[in-house]
């Protein structure tokens, strides 16, 4: 596998302070063309070298955060911690990834839209202000996060193996828990998702 990019020598600061550098596309690939200049990296371990990832215009990619697949950062999109970009994702606009959320599939985050902690976008989740996806951590009887987050047509929810409508999440609530405590919870968390998106 040849290298898709490098790292110029043309640099930047993190707010953190991190040296960021500018990459230049070295082979065509997708839609960039060998001498393309993209976005800011921290290292190239952020930024894998297979598939038509990119990181385009101002976005950074910085600390232990990666991006791979066909996944595509850009505008002032900003990735980091240990979040993973892959897929056909695309986080754009000035909205930031971090943490150790997911963004994966078809999901596209923008605007000004925050995505952090254990959070998992999938599917074609579309997250573009901050309250189309909210999350919920260390409940159940493994303490797991869930997340819930806008689609085009409505949302989605995610919790450990599960992933499906607010229908599907409360039907394996009673299948799983019952009417124990995990369920009481699982359940209130159900009605609080409703709620929000609901009311959006």
């Amino acid at each position: 596998m040849s290298k898709k990019y490098e790292l110029t020598s043309e640099t930047t600061q993190t707010i953190n302070g991190e040296t960021l550098y500018r990459i230049k596309a070295l082979r065509d690939f997708g839609d960039v063309k060998a001498g393309d200049l993209g976005g800011w990296v921290e290292s190239e371990s952020n930024l894998d070298h297979v598939g038509d990832c990119w990181v385009f215009d101002n976005a950074e990619v910085s600390g232990d955060a990666r991006v791979y697949g066909d996944a595509w950062v850009f505008d002032n999109a900003q990735v980091y911690g240990y979040a993973r970009v892959s897929g056909d994702a695309r986080v754009f606009n000035n909205a930031q990834v971090y943490g150790y959320a997911r963004v994966f599939d078809n999901a596209q985050v923008y605007g000004y839209a925050r995505v952090s902690g254990d959070a998992w976008l999938s599917g074609d989740a579309w997250v573009y202000k901050k309250s189309h996806i909210i999350t919920f951590s260390g409940f159940g009887s493994l303490a797991r996060t869930t997340t819930a987050f806008k689609t085009e047509a409505s949302f989605h929810i995610s919790c450990g193996c599960f992933k499906g409508t607010l229908e599907e999440f409360r039907a394996a609530i009673s299948e799983t828990h019952g009417d124990n405590k995990f369920g009481r919870e699982y359940k209130l968390i159900a009605d609080l998702i409703e709620l929000h998106f609901s009311e959006e």
